[in-house]
């Protein structure tokens, strides 16, 4: 037991040391703890030898997909029905454009230009054609766009791109039977009533006992985690649509919803970022780094060219464009996980898979990066009560009240 209360302390050292370093050099907590990642594994194999850091473990690993399973479902919560219903046809078509366009560009690339297979070059274009909702929300929630119709659009595109990846791996990939079916109803029927319960439970139970709420939620997320992961699918999935479908309750209970985020930002969330760094492979990378330039490139250009053009029919100033684009060009959770499905399932390699985890990785810090530092549309926050705060919380992080 002492080995894994010293393993947790070493890993909340390090988030808190990114957290540090965030606030010094102004850039997303996310990102940084990516980085951080990428550093302690590489150091932590050099001096201590392979998975010193823990990063296999089973409870860590477990840790690590529940922070993204709950930020998954906090970015669901954020969306506000109504700006989605008044901008379907944006998030439609920018989300659409926003998979289709690095799908087939860098299954191409890899298949054309790196010679791999059809099996792996497909995998490829399914890893690299994501947009990393895990980091767009952290950033939503940093710059204060989380609020905004425009924050919210993004969501809601980056949405719809993730489940044109999601599809797509399951179509080409993952068998269609029984578990589907019984996964797709037993879901449809639980997150039908979802909303209606949860409401049920806060009018007779909310702000009497101990946190119902959270631990309906959880229960619930990780219930459908399990039949998603049983039926063949992902957790991360179900947990999204949940929470989009309780953000009507989310925007009424809004003490709620930030005791929920410090929880997930403040303990689960790093061990999920700090893992991905840590699962790249640094060796890989050095032995052969244009074959990674080259994939990320793909991924980035391939972004860039389907969705600026398309960004621009409903967005008219410049720093809006590009920073909607760069932030539908980042990747992680849904890149991270098909690579390893691809891995485990014999369809790429480990160099290949080093690869793509590299590139989805580095598709995370370097655009948002970009989109942060040169195009922040610092004009489309409210109002001054509001740009306050985002000093505030650029300073100190995350609002925990």
């Amino acid at each position: 037991m002492e080995g894994i209360f010293a393993i947790a302390a070493l890993w909340l050292g390090l988030a808190v040391l990114s957290t540090i370093v965030a606030y010094h050099l102004r850039i997303s907590i996310a990102l940084v703890e990516i980085c951080v990642g990428i550093v302690a594994a590489a150091i932590a194999k050099h001096f201590f030898g392979p998975d010193a850091l823990g990063s296999n473990l089973e409870w860590v690993r477990f840790l690590a997909a529940t922070g993204a399973v709950l930020l998954t479902f906090l970015a669901g919560a954020e969306l506000d029905p109504r700006v989605i219903r008044t901008k379907w046809k944006e998030v439609l078509i920018v989300g659409t454009f926003g998979f289709l366009a690095p799908f087939l560009g860098c299954a191409a690339l890899g298949y054309f230009i790196l010679h791999w297979n059809i099996q792996a070059s497909w995998l490829a274009g399914v890893a690299l054609s994501t947009t990393s909702m895990a980091v767009v929300y952290v950033v939503m929630l940093e710059t204060g766009f989380n609020r905004t119709e425009f924050g919210k659009g993004i969501l809601g595109a980056c949405f719809i791109n993730d489940l044109g990846t999601v599809l797509a791996l399951g179509l080409l990939f993952a068998p269609f039977t029984y578990k589907t079916v019984i996964f797709v109803v037993v879901g449809a029927v639980v997150l039908a009533l979802f909303p209606f319960l949860t409401s049920l439970l806060t009018k007779i139970y909310g702000n009497r006992t101990a946190a119902i709420r959270a631990k309906w939620v959880v229960l619930v997320l990780f219930g459908l985690g399990a039949l998603a992961l049983w039926s063949g699918s992902e957790a991360v999935l179900p947990a999204y649509i949940a929470g989009m479908l309780l953000a009507e309750f989310a925007t009424k209970e809004e003490h709620w919803v930030k005791r929920l985020r410090t929880l997930t930002v403040g303990f689960l969330t790093p061990f999920y970022f700090l893992r991905a760094g840590s699962l790249v492979s640094v060796p890989a990378l050095i032995a052969a780094p244009i074959i990674f330039l080259i994939l990320l490139g793909g991924k980035v250009a391939s972004k860039i060219f389907g969705l600026y053009p398309v960004i621009s029919r409903f967005r008219r100033d410049i720093s809006e464009r590009w920073f909607y684009t760069l932030m539908m060009s980042t990747g992680l959770t849904f890149g991270t996980i098909s690579a390893l499905y691809g891995l485990s399932h014999g369809i790429v390699t480990q160099e290949q898979y080093s690869f793509l985890v590299a590139a989805v990785i580095a598709s995370a810090v370097i655009p948002t990066m970009i989109a942060n530092f040169a195009f922040l549309p610092k004009h489309l926050l409210p109002d001054v009560t509001v740009k306050k705060q985002i000093g505030k919380i650029s300073e100190g992080g995350i609002d925990e009240e």
